[in-house]
């Protein structure tokens, strides 16, 4: 019998390809990557190359899609703050009264904070790492501070309380306090604690 000419091989993929083909992009891998590294293990202790090894990414994969380690900061810190937008603007959806969504804010960080281990803020974490950076890499922190601010001070207008852009710097320094005594005490109370402020400053 003729030996078969057909020279095709099997078409099915290897594992590896499957594999790469279902891993996300370098970019993306970098991304988580130095989310998960930055925020367990602060930025500056992480170094480029912990990163390249965690995401199994080349080095001129960085280059490319950030242009440095600056670069790749401020990417994480822009993800931050779009998460934390979407994650307040998801809880407080239910809530009809403005300054019931005020005091959610308090409600959402007590929630959260066992979770992270009760690490802290992560923007004033990356704040007290670079001090003197606020309109480069750390300009996502001033964002959503700019933000939060603003979010607090409409809540409050509509909510009927006078003076509202005063009250609302009020509330966002009780909860400046209240997440880092949480993080102090590797306890959710005083999260509670700055709720029961801002609810008697807004006469809840």
């Amino acid at each position: 019998m003729p030996r078969s000419t057909d020279t095709r091989t099997d078409a099915r993929p290897r594992p590896a390809d499957a594999r790469r083909k279902t891993r996300p992009a370098p970019a993306q891998r970098l991304l988580d990557a130095a989310t998960a590294l930055f925020s367990d293990e602060g930025v500056r202790a992480v170094g480029i190359d912990k990163i390249l090894r965690t995401a199994d990414v080349a080095r001129a994969s960085l280059y490319s899609a950030y242009g440095s380690k600056d670069g790749l900061v401020t990417a994480y810190l822009d993800r931050l703050d779009f998460a934390d937008r979407q994650r307040f603007d998801e809880y407080v959806a239910p809530l009809d009264d403005p300054l019931d969504k005020v005091l959610a804010l308090f409600d959402l960080a007590a929630s959260s904070a066992p979770g992270s281990g009760f690490r802290g803020c992560r923007y004033l974490n990356a704040v007290t790492e670079f001090p003197d950076d606020r309109t480069g890499m750390l300009a996502p922190v001033v964002a959503h501070r700019d933000w939060l601010r603003d979010t607090l001070t409409a809540l409050l207008v509509a909510g009927g309380i006078e003076d509202a852009e005063a009250v609302a710097e009020d509330v966002r320094l009780i909860y400046d306090g209240a997440l880092a005594g949480a993080k102090f005490d590797a306890d959710p109370g005083p999260i509670h604690r700055g709720r029961r402020l801002a609810a008697r400053l807004i006469g809840r």
